[in-house]
């Protein structure tokens, strides 16, 4: 009999028997709106505080910072846009890689059909960004410079220290789409001059539907949705209290075993090739990405 195993967990990842069970009096009994003035909300005001600081937490960023969205894709989409619109009188040339996720790269094309101007780098044969090319790209007129911190495809990190340093040097707004790294990598906003960055909570055992968005104290940025005042009158719409509740416990939980998971996952990884290799004499693995920046 045939056992399915499930190996993309880079693609989602199923959300923990420990968040669930976090998110599930959200349901059925702490249900009201949290923007609403009466009593019965302030549980879920207090269960949204408590969900940002576990997520400012692990980015070592203030809990302030921290917005909530309804995933990856709304944030790529508010950070580059809202950064786009509030800063155009300053600029209009956005710099991206020609690797990011389509969250990235279709908004940039949004962006190149709305009058800005969009540099798109390549990387080198390791899918690492070339900081050299980064600075000749830079013009007069860059506003804003994003660069994934981890890829989808391949897994290579890049070298975001080096590249917000650069930007903070240049007053540029550097912003990174964390997805795949966040509470799997060691990330610090403050220490890598990170201006904004993006998370989803279904990329580490959290639920689906439910992200947030790093700004910097500091950092003006354009309202991508409208209505009411939501977010510190940031994001428009009722807060999915429920997820949000998940998204801390699950970045919590899994930021907690963050070392000995990349261990174990190193040493499977090595295992499965190591083992195709010796089984299987027509297949030759090779690795994509760099070995040494994973």
């Amino acid at each position: 009999m045939s056992r399915q195993v499930y190996l993309d967990y880079a693609a989602t990842t199923f959300t923990a028997p420990e968040v669930v069970s976090a998110m599930t009096p959200y349901f059925t009994q702490s249900f009201g709106n949290p923007s609403s003035i009466y009593s019965f909300s302030e549980s879920n005001r207090k269960a949204m505080g408590i969900a940002r600081q576990q997520v400012a937490d692990v980015l070592g960023a203030a809990k302030e910072e921290i917005f909530f969205t309804s995933g990856g894709t709304e944030a790529d989409n508010w950070a580059l846009k809202g950064v786009a619109w509030r800063n155009r009188s300053k600029g209009n040339h956005v710099i991206t890689t020609k690797i990011e996720h389509h969250a990235v790269l279709h908004t940039a094309q949004f962006l190149q059909e709305n009058g800005f101007e969009v540099t798109y780098l390549d990387v080198d044969a390791e899918g690492r960004v070339r900081l050299e090319d980064l600075k000749n790209a830079v013009t007069e007129k860059t506003i804003l410079v994003s660069v994934m911190f981890a890829n989808n495809e391949i897994g290579t990190i890049q070298p975001i220290a080096e590249i917000g340093a650069f930007c903070r040097e240049k007053g540029i707004i550097f912003h990174t789409d964390a997805v795949q790294a966040v509470a799997h990598v060691p990330i610090d906003v403050k220490a890598m001059n990170i201006d904004l960055l993006s998370l989803s909570a279904h990329k580490f055992y959290g639920p689906k539907g439910v992200g947030a968005l790093y700004v910097r104290k500091g950092i003006k940025i354009d309202n991508f949705m409208h209505g009411g005042g939501q977010e510190r009158g940031k994001r428009a719409t009722t807060e999915n209290v429920a997820g949000i509740v998940g998204l801390g416990a699950a970045i919590e939980l899994t930021a907690s075993r963050m070392k000995d998971a990349s261990s174990r996952v190193g040493k499977l990884r090595n295992m499965m090739i190591g083992n195709i290799a010796k089984y299987h004499s027509l297949i030759h693995p090779q690795r994509i990405g760099s070995a040494n920046h994973h």
